[in-house]
């Protein structure tokens, strides 16, 4: 029998508590072994609720419990140096979204991947909902015809305390931006997984419902692609009480709607909807929902990629598009101009 994959948790607050929950789950494939965290109090805590290592420096916990895998939970502007350094370790990382908040980062971190042959997954763990799966599957299978359009909302609600619960929330430093750089992104994601490769952004940010931040509460976009389809983007953290992520994709022989997490809608001239229970997660546990069971399978494609020695579903080069386009929307948005993503690309940008 193959001796589970052996995980560390680096960062133990609220996205570190939620790894350490999905990875006690992953057994017999992976266990949980340490936590690493700065703040004692926080990292032994979470340590002790999983009967696991707690220790201060990652090296350390790396050497001590011979990790495989790390997890990197932490802000995001600390994401290269961690991934860096798990890297140089010897360690497999997934690190959590985004991949960091400058494209001199993110670059770093693929070049220690390629240095170090070790496998580097961005949490998207929107894609291995099975709903996501469909309409990428009608797309590639030409049900919809040819992809015209995309809009995604991501209309979430963080209150003043979500922003005050930590003094890197809503910094421009550390978290690199707001409600599109943390929370929509994984919109953002969904709609470049669908429509392909972005040619230009033309964006408008504004704060209009928090005090005391550095960064948006909402993004608008108009994102072009190489096909010539258009896609229309909203993250928020100002839509009380806040809605499910909503996505759309529209072709010329089709259109399918993804909301709450369920197909909402479903056309095509070429193919017949599919029977919904198809489409449910069949292993939800309790108390879980089907986000959180998308994120254990983003986790089990890693472990798998990981035993195999080929690349995982989402890699850096996702991530780094990602980045890239949110950083479009905020240039764009300052500037009052569309960005031409090609441009940035040949003249290899790396803000």
């Amino acid at each position: 029998m193959t001796e589970p994959l052996r995980i560390a948790i680096v960062g133990a607050g609220v996205i570190g508590a939620v790894h350490a929950r999905l990875v006690s789950a992953l057994a017999p494939g992976a266990e949980l072994v340490a936590v690493v965290d700065l703040d004692e109090s926080r990292g032994q805590a979470l340590a002790a609720e999983y009967d696991v290592a707690y220790h201060r420096s990652a090296p350390e916990a790396y050497r001590a419990e011979s990790v495989d895998l790390a997890a990197v939970c932490l802000p995001s502007a600390y994401h290269a140096d961690a991934v860096v350094e798990a890297l140089e370790n010897g360690v497999h990382v997934i690190v959590e979204k985004p991949i960091d908040i400058t494209l001199a980062a993110a670059d770093r971190i693929r070049a220690a991947e390629r240095q170090h042959g070790r496998v580097v997954s961005v949490i998207s763990q929107r894609r291995f909902q099975p709903v996501a799966s469909f309409i990428r599957r009608s797309i590639d299978e030409g049900a919809l015809g040819r992809v015209t359009s995309g809009v995604v909302e991501s209309a979430f609600f963080r209150p003043q305390a979500y922003y005050e619960s930590g003094d890197w929330r809503g910094t421009a430093a550390i978290d690199g931006g707001g409600a599109l750089m943390n929370q929509g992104i994984h919109a953002l994601d969904l709609l470049l997984w669908m429509l392909g490769t972005p040619t230009s952004v033309s964006a408008r940010t504004g704060r209009l419902a928090h005090d005391g931040i550095e960064v948006e509460d909402v993004a608008g976009a108009v994102i072009e692609f190489e096909s010539g389809a258009i896609g229309l983007l909203l993250a928020s953290t100002a839509a009380y009480p806040g809605l499910p992520v909503r996505l759309a994709v529209h072709g010329s022989a089709g259109t399918a709607v993804m909301e709450n997490d369920a197909l909402s809608f479903f056309a095509s001239a070429t193919v017949s909807a599919p029977a919904a229970e198809s489409l449910v997660e069949s292993d939800v546990p309790p108390g879980w929902s089907d986000v959180d069971v998308a994120h254990r399978r983003q986790y089990e494609n890693v472990i798998d990629a990981i035993a195999s020695g080929g690349s995982p579903a989402i890699g850096t080069d996702d991530g780094r598009l990602a980045l890239q386009v949110v950083l479009a929307v905020y240039e764009s948005a300052r500037t009052g101009q569309p960005v031409d993503l090609r441009q940035a690309a040949k003249s290899g940008a790396s803000r």
